[in-house]
This record gives C-alpha cells, structure tokens and sequence, in this order.
C-alpha cells in the first residue's frame, strides 16, 4: 500500500454503519473516478476487508456496531499499525478524543486525516482531502484540533454535565445503586457513564476500583 500522488485513482474500503450513506459514499466516490473495494458497516469487516483488498485508503467511521462507541476509530489504528502506508481518514459526526489524538500522531502523521460530516459543505473538497490523505498528507478539521486542544488542558472539560454529576457522586463514595437511585436512572445507564468517564479520563485498564480512585483524584485536582 505506497502512497498514491494526488489525483490518482484510489482503490477504497469504506466502513460506515449507515447504509443509505455508506452506499452514498461509495457512489461520490466511483463518480469521481476511484474504486471501492468495499463497504462495510462495522469494525471486523473492515479490518477483514483491508486485509483482503489491500487499498489505499480507508474512509471510516468511529462509532459502528456492536458498540457504537470507537470500533471504527480503534480499528483504524490497529490498521496503521499493521500496515503503516495505509491512509486512513475519518469521517463522523464525533470528536473521539481518546484515540483520535493517538490516530493523528501514527505513521509521523502522514497519511491520515479526520473530518466532521455535518461541516462537509462541498463534495468536492471531501475527494480532494481524501486524495491529500492518500497522498502522504494530513487533513483535520479546526474543529477537530480544536477539541483535541481542549482536552488536554482540562481532561474533566471531555465530560458531559451527567458523567461530571456521577463523578461527583462517585467521589462522595456512592455505589452505582445508590447513584443509580439519586439520579433517577437504571443501574445499566450509570454503569455506561462510569465507562464513558474511564474512557475519556484517559484511565489505563484496571480494576475498577483502582479506576474509581484515579478518577476520584482527578475530580479533586479539577
């Protein structure tokens, strides 16, 4: 998978869960004179799909089935760390902080790009951005940048006004039941905030009590 020069046609796989915009992407793209190898609507097939076709680039979503939460993002860097030269740009309505940092800074950078969809305003400007991709260059969108900016200056600023509610709760010692019954919610939904919390804190793989505290300390220290 060497890099193309821009403007060469590209031979493409694209991993996005809806159908109706992944078959759209497919067909922007065929239009414009590139191939698509493939387009797949989670995580494993793509990793499947770029084993078998070899492209030149991946275009990717980062929430995608069976979790909706950074499938596509993760599997896009254990992409570039299988296959350096691989492009890969990111398509979404998401900022992923956790790894989209991680994302931009492989292979030296070269190579990889990450737009927000609904700040797409020509489609024209997407091929181009993706033939730049393909070509060894970088295209983020300010946006993008800007977030990513943010996030490490404050970590606690990535969290959502509830996740900063059950952080607090967590750091007056409360169980997720006891959490769960003074927010009104099911005992599932804090578990799924506590996880989003571990996961934007940046808080290695533990046990989760040892997580609780680091994440505990850094509420203190905010």
């Amino acid at each position: 998978m060497l890099r193309t020069k821009e403007g060469a046609s590209l031979r493409v796989v694209i991993a996005e869960d809806a159908v109706l915009l992944r078959e759209g992407l497919a067909g922007l793209l065929e239009r414009f004179g590139h191939t698509v190898a493939a387009a797949v609507g989670d995580a494993p097939a793509l990793v499947e799909a770029v084993t078998e076709h070899r492209p030149h680039a991946v275009v990717t979503d980062v929430r995608m089935p069976p979790g909706y939460s950074d499938e596509g993002l993760r599997a896009a860097l254990e992409l570039r760390a299988r296959h350096p030269e691989l492009a890969v740009l990111v398509l979404s309505q998401y900022v992923e902080q956790t790894y989209a940092a991680e994302l931009l800074e492989s292979g030296g950078g070269a190579g990889v790009g990450y737009l927000l969809k609904d700040r797409i305003g020509d489609v024209r400007e997407f091929v181009d951005a993706l033939g730049r991709v393909a070509a060894g260059g970088t295209v983020v969108d300010p946006e993008v940048v800007r977030q990513l900016l943010s996030r490490r200056r404050d970590p606690l600023a990535r969290l959502t006004p509830r996740e900063l509610e059950v952080l607090g709760l967590i750091a007056e010692g409360r169980a997720n039941a006891s959490i769960a019954r003074h927010l009104h919610i099911t005992e599932a939904a804090v578990a799924k905030h506590i996880a989003n919390i571990f996961a934007k804190l940046d808080l290695p793989p533990a046990a989760d009590g040892h997580r609780r505290v680091l994440a505990v300390l850094a509420y203190l220290r905010s």
